[in-house]
Formats: structure tokens, sequence, C-alpha cells
């Protein structure tokens, strides 16, 4: 590889020129030319310059396609028109049976049961806009902000910069989980009650 060889050749030079240092001088023999070869600082520096503008490069077509992702699942939703709040049954039918492993039936088809009754849901999920800058504004002056138990879900807008503004972890509200918590607007916060899930539909002042 180029880099190998002149680190290589930077190792030999540094040897070869420490042993002149301490050399006498024997005299000019035969004629002399100037060295036509590459000086090989001047190598490593023209390496190290390919190499950092090939790694930002790079980074700047990784930030790109960052910024630019949005998954194909993105459930986008409209601004809030009202306060509301409502409740969600979680309860799930089976669509087809459960086998046990054993050539029997664990949990048949039609089987329902509330996942609620089972397990906590000990986040709570706030969902907005990023491109609405009124609803990212409302989000920061909330005390789900400081909240770590918040889990922040966007419906729209750049993750990857709000990610740099909020210092937080950020992930986008994806269909499947949109229709099965019912939601409809954002900003919207979801936590539990009971074994229940209770969605809040907030209005943001101006909108």
């Amino acid at each position: 590889m180029r880099i190998r060889t002149i680190t290589e050749s930077t190792i030999f030079f540094c040897l070869f020129f420490a042993g002149i240092a301490t050399a006498k001088h024997l005299g000019t023999i035969g004629h002399v030319y100037p060295v036509a070869e590459t000086d090989a600082l001047s190598e490593i520096r023209a390496a190290a310059s390919r190499v950092d503008r090939s790694k930002k490069l790079n980074q700047e077509m990784i930030r790109s396609k960052v910024h630019d992702f949005r998954p194909n699942t993105l459930h986008p939703l409209p601004s809030a028109k009202a306060d509301k709040v409502f409740q969600v049954d979680m309860t799930y039918t089976l669509a087809n049976n459960i086998p046990d492993g054993k050539g029997g039936v664990l949990y048949p088809k039609g089987y329902a049961f509330n996942p609620l009754k089972y397990a906590s849901l000990t986040s709570v999920l706030v969902v907005i806009d990023a491109g609405d800058k009124r609803q990212v504004d409302w989000f920061k002056t909330s005390p789900y902000a400081v909240d770590y138990h918040t889990r922040l879900l966007l419906s729209g807008g750049d993750y990857y910069d709000l990610i740099k503004e909020l210092d937080r972890p950020v992930f986008y509200l994806m269909d499947d989980v949109a229709k099965r918590l019912q939601l409809a607007a954002v900003p919207s916060v979801v936590r539990q009650s009971g074994k229940k899930l209770e969605v809040t539909e907030v209005l943001i002042p101006g909108e």
C-alpha cells in the first residue's frame, strides 16, 4: 500500500540522515547531481491531504444521506386543532394459532389479550413534527424535555438536526405504531393509564 511504503521510507530516511549528522565530511568524489526523488516529508503531507479529503468527502456523503433519510413507513400527522384526551384499548386478537412447539397449540386463533395486564409502559411517548418549529419549541419548554423516561418520535422533519439540537435520542413514527396507538394529530403525548393507554393531543397557541 502507498501509505505503508511512505512509512517505511520515512523510517529509513530518518535513520540514514541520523547517521550522516554524526559522520565526517570525506570530500566530493565524481559529479554531483540534484536529488530527483520527492522529499519523504512532502510525500507524507500529500498522502495525508488525500486521505483527509477522501475522509471529508465520505463524511459529507454519509451526512447527506442521513439528512435525506426518511423511512418508507413514516407516518405524517397534521397539527392538533384542539386539546383532546382519549384512551386506547391495547387488547389484541390473534389472527393465527400460536404453536407450542410440541405439535399442539399454545394460544388458538381468536384468543384476545391485553399486554398491559402483564407489562407496564414505563416511558412517556411524545410525538411531534420536527418540521414545525412551534412544536419543537413546545417540546423544549415542556417537562418532557428533561424527563429521561420520555421517548421522542417524529411524524415529520429532520431527526438528525434535532438529535444534535436536543442532545437526546429521536425516532421516526412508523405506520404500524401510529395505527396501533390511534394517533391522529401532533403534538401527542402517550402514557399508560390503568390497563389502557391515554393519548393527549395538544393545541399549540397560534396554530
